[in-house]
């Protein structure tokens, strides 16, 4: 994906306002295409070949290892106390810098970034994978999700990038991204639209496969209070729901003075909780995914 989305941005983007939308839907666009074409070709010639076509379709844009990985290594270090490591360990998984992450509430910035993150590489890629194959068109939404969230994440990285590069000696012009340069305002602005538009579904799809498996009245009521608390209105959905579905408090709002509070703050115990959330939604949408496979193999 990175070889790709760089190849066009160093083909297409020239800045105009017009080559957002051109170097997305070429990026993006034309894989979708491509995957929806062979499963259309396939489908006419063997289903047997078709589910093997999803299926590895499906081992590609699936990322377990993206949450898994970084996951273990940040609660090991907190299970030794090594709160450095910790912090290390979570700057490589969001690609920040050490100073970026904050030393203190370890454990909530931890549990949103893997809740982000399951969403993001696992149960987003499986609810557009079912939307897209109950409209015949294949494994392409699996394809579609992943690029349009990497399309996003690059280009707020570069971002974020550049600013700081002009905030520490005022200028971003030897900035280099993508093999070239930084992405464009038109590209940038296409790219968050975009995600916009297509993460609408899956999150709320997120959020509610969290409170099915989890605490499903705290969910849904964390959802409807303190969703919108957030600079992305869908990851404070998926957030919100996730943090209800634990029965956690992650929000800023303290109890009212001289009450006990209800819901306990995120603790380490509690990341031993989220893997089982994230399991047993897992476990939820591929049961789903079984029953649509089968119901449109017999029709």
């Amino acid at each position: 994906m990175r070889a790709w989305v760089r190849w066009v941005f160093r083909s297409l983007d020239a800045g105009q306002s017009h080559h957002g939308a051109l170097v997305w839907g070429i990026a993006v666009g034309l894989p979708v295409v491509l995957t929806a074409a062979v499963h259309m070709v396939l489908w006419s010639y063997s289903m047997l070949l078709t589910l093997i076509w999803a299926v590895a379709v499906l081992y590609v844009t699936l990322g377990f290892r993206q949450f898994s990985h970084h996951f273990t290594e940040v609660r090991a270090a907190l299970e030794r106390g090594d709160s450095l490591a910790a912090r290390r360990a979570l700057a490589e998984w969001r690609k920040l810098p050490l100073d970026a992450v904050p030393d203190t509430d370890l454990v909530k910035h931890v549990i949103e970034c893997s809740a982000l993150s399951v969403h993001r590489h696992v149960l987003g890629v499986l609810v557009c994978f079912v939307v897209f194959w109950l409209l015949g068109l294949g494994p392409a939404g699996a394809v579609l999700f992943r690029l349009a969230e990497h399309m996003d994440a690059v280009c707020r990285t570069q971002a974020s990038t550049v600013a700081a590069d002009v905030a520490s000696d005022g200028t971003s012009a030897a900035v280099v991204v993508w093999g070239t340069r930084q992405p464009s305002e038109a590209v940038r602005r296409a790219a968050a639209e975009a995600w916009r538009w297509i993460n609408h579904l899956p999150a709320r799809a997120t959020a509610l496969a969290f409170a099915v498996v989890g605490n499903f009245e705290e969910a849904v009521a964390n959802w409807r209070q303190e969703a919108w608390g957030h600079d992305d209105p869908h990851d404070g959905i998926v957030l919100a729901a996730m943090a209800g579905a634990l029965n956690l408090r992650m929000g800023a709002a303290s109890p009212a003075p001289g009450t006990e509070p209800t819901v306990p703050p995120p603790q380490l115990a509690h990341l031993t909780s989220l893997v089982g959330l994230v399991w047993r939604s897992v476990v939820l949408w591929m049961l789903f995914l079984a029953l649509v496979t089968l119901a449109r193999s017999m029709g």
